[in-house]
C-alpha cells in the first residue's frame, strides 16, 4: 500500500517537471550552471534517499526531476553544449588546488596560518582611523 507522503512527493516532482519543460524547449533560454547543477544534485540525492526509504514513486519522481535539471544544464547553460566543466584548464586548476590542500594537510600546519591577522590596536588599519 502506498503511503500518502509518497504520493505527495511524486506529485511535487511531477509538477517541477511540468514547470521545467518550457525551459528545456526554449532554445533561447539560458540557465546558469550555478542553478542547474545544484538542483540536479539535490534531485539525485533525494531520489536515492527516497529509494532507501522504500518510497518508490517519490524516488522515480525525484530522479526524473534531477534528470530534467541535468538536461537543462547540458543544453541551456550559457556555455551551451561545450561542457566547460571538464575543460582542461579547469581540471588542471582543480588538481593543483587539491595537491596544495593535501600538501598543507600532510605538513601539519594550522589552517589559520594562511590568514593575515588583523591588528585591532592599529589606528590606520585598512586606511580607516579608529574614530578617536
Amino acid at each position: 500500500m502506498m503511503m500518502w507522503q509518497d504520493l505527495v512527493f511524486m506529485i511535487g516532482s511531477s509538477l517541477s517537471i511540468v514547470f521545467l519543460a518550457p525551459t528545456l524547449r526554449d532554445s533561447s533560454a539560458r540557465v546558469p550552471l550555478g542553478t542547474s547543477l545544484p538542483s540536479m544534485g539535490i534531485g539525485l540525492v533525494y531520489a536515492t534517499t527516497f529509494f532507501t526509504l522504500g518510497m518508490s514513486f517519490s524516488a522515480v519522481g525525484a530522479l526524473a526531476a534531477g534528470t530534467m535539471w541535468s538536461l537543462i544544464a547540458l543544453f541551456r547553460s550559457p556555455q551551451g553544449v561545450s561542457m566547460k566543466l571538464v575543460a582542461r584548464e579547469n581540471l588542471a586548476l582543480f588538481v593543483a588546488d587539491l595537491q596544495y590542500w593535501l600538501d598543507r594537510r600532510r605538513s601539519g600546519q594550522s589552517t589559520t596560518e594562511q590568514y593575515v591577522p588583523f591588528d585591532h590596536g592599529s589606528s590606520n588599519a585598512y586606511g580607516q582611523s579608529n574614530g578617536r
